[in-house]
């Protein structure tokens, strides 16, 4: 918008000054949000112009404004506002899935898009693939699209900084879900917490069934998704150790199966060849890694020599355990088909400037076995 048309917009609705009860400063200050409504950038020495105000005045204005999340300064010089007007344009959303490979970043999808479309949002989409590479691109084309906010989901630690560095340049905040990212709102478990919930389960497992005598415990990680997600992995050996103080005889090994369940199912399938260890704990990064090992198992015709926990509560995972002595004995639920609301919500919240972006959100886990799928997934068979 011009500076002409914005001083004829201005000048027919300048309120009536006759108003006994008006507060000068109050009515200054609405003059440059009414000249800042519909996307409008201008400078200082422009809004004072416009305003009939010195630049000083406009510049204490401008800053008591931007000071209370009203106004946003781009750069040196530029004004915006920060929230929309009623009657401006919807928010703009870009969301960077995982993968459609995986019935829990399927889950999240589908559930940021009904919850985007049912709050009148913009939303944006693309697909990682489970490629840092691709989630670099991806990153660049929606941020060329004037988004007002991008949700990023991707799993690797090594790109994450890279991403938020170009959301940061083009002053784009982010929601990173899952996979923390600098400058960004984590929203995801907390993994320490959610790795001691599995270890303890599966030591108390062991304890019951196999009175505590375990030869063996596997962890079966993703190095590539960094430190954090992998404090699920190493929090499970202490809740297992927890449980279970005797531990000290049992071999530890910590395998990488890259989250995937073939990855997984070639690395366990290539470990059990040298193990001859006949009772095996197994706690893993994500449930693909726990279907990919209990396959390993199978082939190796082992099934019985271990006992395997996992983390998402996918639908594959809760299919697995409806199966009659299932080696899957548990998986620590996130609900992923709660994700959509929540996180169009905290992008809403983000964008209004009602609130200091946090630095996490974390959902409410919940172990699930096979003894209480029913109370949290009703049905016997459920279908995508």
């Amino acid at each position: 918008m011009n500076v002409e048309s914005a001083n004829h917009m201005t000048a027919s609705k300048i309120p009536d000054r006759a108003n006994p009860y008006e507060i000068t400063a109050v009515g200054r200050a609405c003059e440059l949000i009414r000249l800042l409504q519909d996307g409008n950038q201008l400078r200082v020495h422009e809004l004072a112009e416009l305003a009939g105000l010195s630049r000083t005045t406009t510049y204490r204005l401008l800053a008591t404004l931007q000071a209370h999340g009203i106004v946003l300064k781009s750069g040196d010089s530029d004004y915006s506002l920060a929230v929309r007007s009623r009657s401006g344009m919807k928010y703009r959303i870009g969301y960077a899935a995982q993968s459609s490979e995986f019935g829990f970043s399927r889950a999240v999808t589908r559930g940021i898009k009904e919850s985007a479309s049912a709050a009148d949002v913009d939303l944006i989409v693309m697909d990682n693939d489970y490629d840092p590479t691709l989630a670099m691109k991806n990153a660049d084309i929606l941020l060329a699209q004037r988004i007002d906010l991008i949700m990023e989901f991707q799993t690797s630690a090594q790109v994450a900084p890279l991403i938020s560095a170009k959301a940061r340049r083009k002053k784009v905040p982010m929601i990173a879900i899952e996979i923390p990212h600098p400058d960004a709102t984590f929203f995801g478990v907390n993994n320490a917490q959610a790795g001691l919930t599995a270890g303890r389960y599966i030591a108390e497992w062991a304890h019951l069934n196999w009175m505590g005598k375990v030869d063996e415990v596997i962890l079966l990680g993703l190095p590539q998704a960094g430190s954090l997600p992998e404090s699920r992995l190493t929090s499970s050996l202490l809740g297992i150790r927890e449980v279970l103080p005797n531990l000290v005889e049992a071999k530890i090994s910590v395998i990488s199966g890259n989250g995937q369940y073939g990855h997984s199912f070639e690395a366990m399938k290539a470990h059990l060849s040298n193990s001859k260890a006949k009772k095996i704990l197994v706690s893993c990064i994500n449930d693909p890694s726990a279907l990919g090992a209990l396959e390993a198992f199978k082939q190796a015709h082992r099934l019985q020599e271990c006992a395997i926990v996992g983390q998402n509560g996918s639908v594959e995972a809760r299919l697995e355990m409806r199966n009659r002595d299932t080696r899957l004995v548990g998986s620590v639920g996130y609900f992923p088909e709660r994700y959509g609301e929540q996180l169009i919500a905290l992008a809403q919240e983000i964008l209004a400037r009602r609130t200091q972006p946090p630095r996490a959100v974390f959902i409410k886990h919940q172990l699930l076995t096979p003894s209480n799928l029913k109370q949290y997934y009703r049905r016997e068979n459920e279908r995508e």
